[in-house]
């Protein structure tokens, strides 16, 4: 199957809402945690997969502001599971060129959280292979009324002007700013919703939805998504005729 992708028609930026860790262990009959344990060889496969493939930005969305509101031994063993995954893959990364970031409210995060990642960030600043984005304590609505409330104090401190509030402004308040937009979103577990992820910045994404649990997922499934994305003709508002 990866003879078949065009290594000229690669998406640049691939978002993933990373769906059917509890579905998958419930099948299972085990607990939830024990889905999220085994989600983390679906992510090294595709970081793995995108990285010898040449895409140059995953973004993944990792856990969400809404996911606060889960059951506290659930959102505690996420908080170890991240930092126990971080502390094992860090030295990985670095060595393989991926650069860590990541964007949502980090404040939020348990202390020991925010240390680990931290020193994963800085452990990769340097490398530029390909970016890994982790999307933790996130959401759309949290970003952009972060942004809108930075833009609305600056204007009341003189320092911007209403007629001067561009798309561009904009953008360079969203935690995304140095991020190019996604153009393919990839959900697994057969869910056909966003879920309050990157919602401004995925306006022209391509959108792929997958049955697969993401347990299950590994790289022939992110290499079958890129197929069905390299298919797809993308407009952004022109006519198929103004493309050729």
């Amino acid at each position: 199957m990866l003879d078949l992708i065009d290594k000229e028609k690669l998406p640049k930026h691939i978002a993933i809402i990373m769906d059917g860790n509890g579905r998958w262990a419930k099948e299972r009959d085990k607990d939830r945690l024990f889905g999220h344990q085994h989600g983390v060889m679906s992510v090294r496969e595709v970081v793995e997969g995108c990285s010898e493939i040449g895409i140059k930005y995953l973004t993944l969305y990792a856990f969400s502001t809404e996911n606060w509101n889960r059951p506290e031994n659930e959102v505690k063993g996420l908080m170890e599971l991240l930092v126990a995954t971080i502390r094992k893959e860090a030295e990985s990364l670095s060595k393989n060129g991926v650069r860590l970031h990541v964007i949502g409210d980090m404040e939020s995060l348990p202390e020991y959280c925010q240390v680990e990642l931290q020193e994963a960030i800085t452990m990769t600043e340097k490398n530029d292979q390909l970016h890994l984005v982790l999307a933790l304590s996130y959401s759309s609505k949290w970003e952009i009324l972060k942004a809108v409330k930075e833009i609305v104090g600056q204007v009341n401190r003189n320092e911007l002007r209403v007629e001067d509030i561009t798309e561009e402004v904009f953008r360079n308040h969203l935690t995304t700013k140095d991020i190019p937009d996604p153009e393919l979103m990839i959900r697994t577990s057969g869910e056909h919703r966003i879920s309050n992820f990157l919602l401004y910045q995925m306006a022209y994404a391509e959108l792929y939805f997958t049955h697969t649990h993401w347990p299950d997922f590994r790289k022939k499934n992110l290499y079958e998504a890129i197929l069905n994305f390299q298919n797809r003709e993308r407009r952004f508002g022109k006519i198929s005729e103004q493309l050729y």
